[in-house]
């Protein structure tokens, strides 16, 4: 059956200027936002590029963020990239088999996790990455259809792993310093108003955060198609 649950955008305000370490150099929960509406760029070695409008962060602000990597200050190898100069990538596995892909930003310890993006350039390229990695983690939870060049655009990158799987971002991007990586970065696009991002609380924490776990910090563009989940009603309900 032919997807009929929307497309990439006909007309973009094309930015050419990739983001630059001053432009990441601010707080995590302004970067979540700023992040919004600008251009993903993945480039394989082959040259062939996959690109796509980021439209859901979460932000984690390090030092009293018990949801953070980074709770306290604690620094450890996996998390060093939290620490480092802000636009860092910081690729970390979860589940054992997934990626998630965050851009570190100012402040100690303090980084933006990517939800997902709008894909604009390379759709099929995502598609073909998304069905040769969901085949090498046999255990995977994504239900891939037969013709995987089928499957619905929204359901490409509409999630963090989702989105790692599909542009193909591992741990071998990890420490990428997105202001002059040939491999990985972020571009001008749209600026998203304060009055389009819908903001709450981010997915998958539970009570051991405390408070933590319903602190608003997930930022999405509002009405848009191509996020992994809405707001709940409630939380809508108080934006009002």
């Amino acid at each position: 059956m032919k997807c009929t649950c929307g497309g990439t955008r006909d007309e973009l305000k094309h930015g050419e200027r990739r983001l630059t370490t001053s432009d990441y150099d601010r707080p995590a929960t302004e970067l979540a936002k700023f992040l919004l509406g600008k251009v993903l760029v993945r480039r394989k070695e082959g040259g062939e590029e996959m690109k796509g409008i980021i439209v859901e962060t979460e932000a984690y602000i390090g030092g009293l963020d018990k949801a953070s990597h980074s709770y306290k200050g604690k620094k450890t190898k996996r998390n060093a990239p939290m620490f480092m100069k802000p636009g860092t990538a910081y690729v970390y596995i979860t589940y054992g088999m997934y990626h998630c892909f965050n851009i570190s930003s100012q402040g100690e310890g303090a980084a933006v996790l990517l939800r997902a993006i709008e894909p604009i350039y390379g759709i099929n390229d995502m598609r073909d990455n998304k069905a040769v990695n969901a085949k090498v983690k046999k255990k995977s939870s994504f239900n891939l259809k037969k013709d995987h060049r089928s499957l619905c655009i929204r359901e490409i990158c509409n999630g963090p792993s989702k989105l790692c799987m599909a542009l193909d971002i591992d741990k071998k991007l990890n420490t990428e310093d997105l202001s002059i990586s040939t491999n990985l970065w972020v571009e001008n696009n749209l600026d998203v108003d304060n009055k389009d991002i819908i903001n709450c609380s981010r997915i998958g924490l539970n009570s051991i955060y405390g408070e933590w776990m319903t602190k608003p910090l997930r930022y999405y563009i509002k009405d848009n198609l191509y996020i992994s989940k809405k707001a709940s009603p409630v939380e809508l309900a108080q934006m009002l």
